[in-house]
């Protein structure tokens, strides 16, 4: 009977039939966070009718508003005052903002069709977005530096809240898989790093208050590549002797003294997942192989005047011809459902997920969310990921992201 309803927020139709639909999620996402906990308490068993996430007229009024998008230069050199005024601008800028953009999101959640929208785990993370447009669009008016430590402790608390996200939005549209592919791939695109983008802005300005040495905020004013990787290449071996009982090695090349300033935490999200893919496959590929004789992945970074890129070639057997188009897509996982929820549990998710709790979304594995994911954020960055496979010898996947100096064009957070 939902078949005309749901593709817009607007839908005469759906405003006159959401009042007399009452919904009850039954998954709530609840947070540790004291306040945020305590708000989600008191909401927690309070009916819900569609009205609820259909017919908001402030947020409304707030998603008809245009986002006021900054590029990584603009807060690079945005300078900083003795007296603390930086600070104070931030707050107040993040004040407006915020509100805007969760607000885009909650309508971008109003526009899945009604049986998607419906769906327990969707629906709570639809909830957490509200929830957190009335918690930042109520907080009282940013007047002074003690205001803005106030908004600083909000801030870290939903960063919290929503930090299960993506593993919760992947698990509710795996359920619905068999809808609309193309507009569920559009809707995830457009969350996802509108979501990416708003954690960049919250701890952008958490990171100014916390003045770490060689940032200005989240941009490392001199980032070497070869120490992130490094670190990621670490990690990723430790996952494998974890799960296989042994692991690949890695060899880097090319520019590997390239330094330069640069936001560290979409790297964080996107080369743990580029690393495992390109280890996993090299492991199970040559499994009767002793590990001193599997061939090394091999990492070359290259740097230039606008951008820079990082190939990581693996010997893992290439992907199979079959699977080409779709490892991109949302939902697509070489791995069963039983290694998937092996791995969503335990193994190399719940791994990710405790390294990168204070950093990331959460793992972005066992649901085939890694690949999309990573593409979508690549090119959010102005950049790309693309994947070139000789099946039978392995796959060079190419990540190319924009520099954020300010001396040519650059992507807008």
């Amino acid at each position: 009977m939902w078949s005309g309803v749901g593709r817009g927020h607007s839908s005469t139709g759906l405003k006159q039939n959401v009042k007399r639909v009452r919904l009850m999620p039954t998954k709530r996402l609840v947070s540790s966070t004291p306040s945020i906990h305590r708000h989600q308490r008191e909401e927690r068993n309070r009916p819900r009718s569609a009205a609820f996430y259909y017919n908001q007229k402030t947020i409304d009024d707030a998603a008809a508003k245009p986002s006021v998008r900054l590029t990584p230069a603009t807060i690079l050199y945005a300078g900083k005052n003795s007296d603390g005024a930086h600070l104070l601008r931030s707050s107040q800028y993040l004040q407006r903002e915020l509100p805007v953009r969760i607000a885009h999101r909650i309508a971008g959640f109003r526009t899945l069709p009604f049986v998607i929208g419906c769906n327990p785990t969707i629906l709570s993370v639809h909830e957490l977005y509200i929830q957190a447009f009335h918690i930042l669009n109520e907080f009282p008016e940013i007047q002074s530096l003690e205001d803005s430590r106030k908004y600083n402790g909000i801030l870290r608390e939903l960063l919290d809240a929503h930090k299960d996200v993506v593993t919760h939005l992947a698990s509710g549209f795996r359920e619905c898989r068999r809808y609309d592919e193309d507009l569920i791939g559009q809707f995830l695109d457009r969350t996802l790093t509108s979501r990416l983008g708003i954690r960049m802005l919250a701890m952008h300005q958490l990171s100014l208050h916390d003045e770490q040495p060689n940032h200005v905020g989240i941009i490392n004013i001199s980032m070497k590549v070869k120490d992130v990787l490094t670190k990621w290449c670490d990690f990723v071996s430790h996952l494998s002797q974890y799960k296989y009982g042994r692991s690949a090695t890695f060899k880097l090349s090319g520019h590997i003294n390239a330094a330069f300033p640069y936001i560290q935490l979409p790297l964080d999200y996107i080369l743990p997942e580029l690393l495992k893919n390109a280890a996993r496959a090299t492991i199970e590929y040559h499994g009767d192989v002793l590990p001193e004789d599997m061939p090394p992945i091999t990492i070359t970074i290259a740097n230039n005047d606008v951008d820079f890129i990082i190939r990581i070639s693996d010997r893992g057997g290439g992907i199979p011809h079959g699977n080409v188009n779709t490892v991109m897509h949302y939902n697509f996982s070489t791995a069963t459902d039983e290694e998937n929820m092996d791995d969503h549990h335990g193994g190399f998710s719940g791994m990710v997920e405790a390294a990168n709790s204070a950093q990331t979304a959460g793992p972005m594995y066992g649901f085939g969310f890694g690949l999309p994911t990573s593409r979508a954020y690549a090119e959010y960055l102005g950049g790309g990921l693309h994947l070139q496979s000789m099946q039978g010898i392995g796959t060079d996947v190419y990540l190319r992201l924009r520099h954020v100096d300010g001396k040519f064009d650059s992507f807008r957070i």
